[in-house]
């Protein structure tokens, strides 16, 4: 059987007769160099590494008409008649430990009585946030929504016909052969996903702009049943979006603020228990919840360290990367020490910054501990639990949002975005600050960034005794 060979071959070494059999004996010396220049060209766009970079971002705040004081929310649900005792005494224990401030805010829908949940008032909700946002970005970029070359909108718990990425095209009026995608069902850990597909399209389609769109819907999913499991969604999760702008066109470089270094994705999907741990669920009484098992923590443990044994190769010296695998070694083979004191790379060796997805004080507290964290590491975190609570996929953003307001991002600095979600995923995605970023006026932290950080007790009475 007769076999082809074929030859792959770099323009910049072919010998003149080479080249001119490629372009046919006839041509003249002219062409010859003409076409190597063309090759060169060619050979020299495949290899060179498209970049991609974070233009700007923006992100919801709520009207002070939307704030839920704690005492209100616990008002509100004993109001509403639906829940015994025993239920509204749960809640608001976890309230009183949970790190969350009286600033956070909810839908009015939810805040009335008795409770409305319907289509007509998610809708609201999600175009409320989802179009403030995109105005805002838009606007303060000076930019057109017909410039806007891919469409990326994620959110969990809504996925409604037509998708809301097609409502964001039609509120817009943006081009009709914008590549738009709708995430749905991805959890918390969907804003670091939108990162990581915007960045894959970015570099098929060199010199486009994308746009991020991250939030989650409260309406139709508040929990109104007994199961303790699915009522902790209700202490935690709170109205929030962001808006992310996207480019992979090296003119945007000089008005960027950040360059994509890495995104690195994970996630035990197969494993049952993992796959279980967060679940739409309904409860005994036929009631629609989002549950939150014990195993949780445990799993997300295990998903960190995934995470991160694929991160660490990326982004750590080698001197951390020599001294992890030594220890390594002698933990697993030689077991001359205790599996408690492996040792644990220094990874801020390779960030100045980290941006944790606001999960809720568990959460921030587990990263802490296991990536030995100072107070100072977890602040944007931390203060973006206390004020906005957990605003799902967006949180990353607003932990950003305060290390700007801070004016803490300064040219080389490298910040770590990671979150974790329901499946079970944890995603993480580094950028490197390409120039001084100060803070504007569409900066939602900063009318009152003076005042942080704040001292957040572990325990706050919102009931008496």
């Amino acid at each position: 059987m007769n076999q082809t060979t074929i030859h792959r071959v770099s323009p910049i070494s072919l010998t003149m007769s080479e080249l001119k059999t490629l372009l046919g004996s006839g041509g003249s010396v002219f062409e010859i160099f003409a076409g190597l220049l063309v090759l060169h060209l060619i050979y020299q766009r495949i290899r060179t590494r498209v970049k991609v970079y974070l233009l700007d971002f923006t992100c919801y705040r709520a009207p002070d008409s939307n704030r839920v004081p704690m005492s209100t929310l616990i008002e509100t649900i004993y109001l509403d008649d639906k829940l015994d005792q025993e239920s509204i005494d749960f809640q608001a224990r976890v309230l009183e430990r949970s790190w969350l401030s009286n600033q956070t805010s909810i839908p009015p829908s939810l805040m009335e009585i008795p409770l409305k949940k319907s289509l007509s008032s998610v809708q609201i909700e999600t175009m409320t946030t989802i179009f403030t946002s995109v105005e805002d970005l838009l606007k303060k970029n000076k930019l057109s929504p017909r410039s806007i070359d891919i469409l990326i909108t994620n959110c969990s718990l809504h996925s409604p016909t037509p998708s809301l990425s097609a409502m964001v095209i039609n509120k817009f009026h943006m081009r009709s052969n914008i590549k738009s995608f709708n995430l749905s069902g991805m959890g918390c850990a969907a804003g670091v996903l939108s990162v990581g597909l915007a960045n894959d399209l970015l570099k098929v389609h060199r010199g486009s702009l994308a746009l991020i769109i991250s939030t989650e819907a409260l309406n139709t999913h508040w929990y109104i049943g007994k199961d303790r499991s699915m009522l902790l969604t209700n202490c935690l999760f709170r109205m929030g979006a962001a808006a992310i702008l996207m480019s992979s066109d090296n003119h945007d470089r000089g008005n960027a603020k950040y360059e994509l270094l890495h995104v690195v994705r994970t996630n035990k999907a197969k494993d049952d228990r993992a796959c279980r741990c967060i679940y739409q669920d309904i409860d005994s009484e036929e009631k629609q919840g989002v549950s939150i098992t014990k195993d949780v923590i445990s799993v997300a443990g295990d998903m960190l360290k995934m995470n991160l044994t694929s991160l660490g190769p990326l982004v750590l010296p080698y001197l951390e990367q020599f001294q992890y695998v030594i220890q390594h070694i002698l933990n697993k083979k030689l077991k001359i020490y205790k599996s408690s004191s492996s040792y644990t790379p220094n990874f801020k060796t390779a960030f100045e910054h980290f941006c944790i997805h606001t999960g809720g004080r568990a959460v921030i507290q587990a990263m802490e501990m296991n990536l030995n964290l100072t107070k100072e590491d977890i602040e944007p975190s931390k203060m973006t639990l206390h004020r906005f609570g957990n605003t799902s996929s967006s949180s990353i953003w607003y932990a950003l949002s305060y290390l700007e307001a801070k004016r803490r991002m300064k040219e080389g600095d490298r910040v770590l975005q990671i979150a974790f979600g329901s499946g079970f995923k944890c995603n993480s995605a580094v950028w490197r600050c390409i120039r001084q970023v100060e803070p504007n006026t569409e900066n939602k932290w900063l009318d009152f960034i003076d005042s942080y950080p704040v001292d957040v007790p572990d325990s706050t009475k919102i009931r008496p005794d």
